[in-house]
């Protein structure tokens, strides 16, 4: 006869089989399971550490690339520009860095830097932007005649282009040095511009932005500058228009410059003048401006080639 206790025994026999075979069953899968993630773990490794190598061996032929051409650049432009004078336009967020070189190659090259200005973060916003055309409008020199445009770059180029660039057709200065005081000063008194010590009118301009701009309005600030550089080259034998990674983008100035035809036709742009090959590039293509050239060089998509390449005829 079967007794009660006899079934309790047997259900509790059969309990304990289903739980031993649940954590034989599991601990199986899991040896496999953490077995597999352990491979693809290690994968993963040898993976990261294979890009390391490799970011590391690119980062250390840039750098010399780089220490390459700051070294032979002053030697590649000697003479370009024998006994030329150039003006230095910065923006605000062009890196004194940048800035300095740029000058030392220009040095390089046999010309000499006559004065700096800087145009300052008001100068690119949008709401001041009437008061900076009433500042133009206002103090315009004698003689000096504003584009039909009506936005703020390319008047403050009309009226800047003409200050701090020499003629084309007689190499002398276009504006007073009484009226050229008095709008920039008055340009320096709005919080528009920062006036250089001895500023003096040049036969070239360099104008030297960043990067891409940023935040809300980033692409009419990148416009004001590109429309102001544009404007200035038409003012004198010739601007390079040169900014830093990402200024070749659709809210950097360089970028803008790209989309116009109208301005690259006349206008020459580089977009990597935060490394020295780049400050090269800037130096020869203010050589080819004297030669009514114009090209878009530098790294970016929309540069035709890295460099000017050898004078023709």
């Amino acid at each position: 006869m079967i007794s009660l206790r006899y079934h309790i025994i047997s259900i509790a026999a059969v309990f304990l089989a289903l739980a031993v075979g649940v954590v034989l069953g599991s601990t199986t899968l899991s040896r496999s399971l953490l077995s597999g993630l352990n491979d693809e773990n290690t994968d993963l490794g040898t993976q990261v550490t294979s890009l390391e190598t490799e970011r590391n061996a690119l980062t250390a032929r840039l750098g010399d690339a780089d220490a390459f051409a700051a070294t032979v650049g002053p030697l590649a432009v000697r003479g370009v520009l024998d006994k030329r004078t150039v003006v230095l336009i910065t923006t605000a967020d062009a890196r004194p860095a940048d800035r300095d070189a740029v000058k030392g190659v220009i040095g390089a090259a046999g010309a000499s830097v006559t004065g700096e200005l800087q145009l300052t973060d008001a100068f690119v916003d949008n709401s001041r932007a009437d008061q900076l055309k009433d500042i133009v409008t206002r103090l315009l020199p004698a003689g000096v005649q504003l584009p039909m445009a009506t936005d703020p770059g390319t008047l403050a180029g009309g009226l800047l282009g003409p200050i701090l660039l020499i003629s084309k057709a007689d190499n002398k200065p276009q504006v007073s040095p009484e009226e050229s005081a008095a709008a920039l000063a008055g340009l320096s008194e709005g919080g528009f511009v920062k006036v250089g010590a001895d500023l003096k009118p040049a036969q070239l301009a360099v104008v030297l932005t960043g990067g891409a701009s940023t935040g809300q309005g980033a692409g009419d600030q990148a416009a004001t500058i590109a429309r102001f550089a544009t404007q200035v080259d038409r003012s004198g034998a010739g601007t390079v228009l040169a900014g830093g990674a990402g200024s070749a983008a659709g809210t950097g100035a360089v970028g803008v410059v790209r989309a116009d035809t109208a301005a690259t036709a006349i206008l020459s742009t580089v977009d990597n003048v935060d490394v020295p090959a780049g400050r090269v590039v800037a130096v020869l293509a203010l050589a080819e401006q004297l030669a009514e050239k114009s090209g878009r060089y530098g790294s970016g998509g929309n540069a035709q080639a890295a460099a000017p390449g050898p004078p023709t005829g």
